[in-house]
């Protein structure tokens, strides 16, 4: 399999009750990439200032990602900076450093063109587009969005939804991108827009797939302790991904196909926040896995 990512590589300072973690490596694509659990073909393409460390983009070849698409340029790298609240729901944030990131234009490897999956991350519309416009027809497009593309660029937005499978978003911007306040509704409005299969993330309280033939709500796992959970929405994509491109799926695939990848995704993720950066994800192997499945599967099946 192959599996394009298009997204952010950063670092990222986070304060929470406990402790202060400054200039992590953090980033959509890095999340994304690390959550693919380094069963091959992920391909990231971001770009980095000169003051991003190889150990960084080490680890991240390490864990299955090929690097080569990440661009080095002079400059200072993304940063961002936050604070949580008490409750690890809610956060600040305290300063947004683009850096590189800025005037980021993505350059997709020639051989990279025919890649089989396609994740667009949080970037901008129009560069998310550009990416589009260059590849040769993959099996499954899947595109990440936020509140400030949504109310700035609904234009370039409109473009590039019509030409994707799959859209990613949480509760709050699927009403704000349609106008409705009811899911149902707003799923209906975006499949209009040219996403077949829509997925409203709703953080504490799980995930929702509306499908062509179904409606599945997924909740999330309990955890005993939430340490970090700056990613987890990039981690959730990054297992979605990697469950349909293990299982050879394709846009027209069956609901069964994606009801099974919002699993993987939602156990994927759940690991994320049990460390700093990317800490609690490097825990994940084969009997965790599985056993937190199971658990996610108790919680759904008396």
């Amino acid at each position: 399999m192959s599996i394009l990512v298009v997204g952010s590589v950063a670092y990222d300072t986070v304060e929470t009750a406990r402790e202060k973690r400054d200039r992590q490596l953090g980033g959509s694509a890095s999340f994304f990439s690390i959550a693919t659990l380094g069963r091959g073909g992920v391909r990231c393409v971001g770009v980095v200032g000169d003051d991003f460390l190889q150990s960084d983009l080490d680890l991240l070849a390490q864990h299955g990602a090929d690097v080569s698409g990440i661009q080095r340029v002079p400059g200072k790298s993304f940063h961002w900076s936050g604070r949580y609240h008490e409750d690890m729901i809610e956060r600040d944030t305290l300063a947004t450093e683009l850096g590189v990131f800025a005037d980021f234009q993505p350059e997709i490897p020639e051989e990279w063109k025919n890649s089989e999956y396609l994740f667009l991350a949080n970037i901008h519309p129009a560069l998310q587009l550009h990416v589009l416009e260059t590849m040769n027809a993959p099996r499954l497009i899947a595109l990440d969005t936020m509140n400030l593309w949504i109310e700035t660029t609904p234009d370039d937005l409109a473009k590039v939804l019509a030409k994707v499978d799959v859209l990613l978003v949480n509760d709050s911007e699927a009403r704000l991108i349609t106008g409705k306040r009811s899911l149902a509704h707003a799923a209906e409005d975006i499949r209009a827009m040219g996403p077949q299969l829509v997925i409203v993330k709703k953080g504490e309280h799980g995930a929702l797939f509306f499908g062509r033939e179904s409606v599945l709500s997924v909740p999330a796992i309990i955890l005993d302790d939430v340490i970090d959970p700056t990613g987890a929405g990039d981690c959730f994509a990054g297992g979605f991904m990697r469950s349909l491109a293990e299982a050879n799926a394709t846009k027209d695939s069956n609901d069964g196909v994606f009801r099974q990848a919002m699993l993987d995704g939602t156990v994927t993720a759940s690991f994320c926040p049990e460390g700093f950066s990317m800490e609690g994800l490097l825990k994940i192997d084969d009997k965790a896995y599985s056993d937190r499945m199971a658990t996610l599967k108790g919680m759904m099946v008396p």
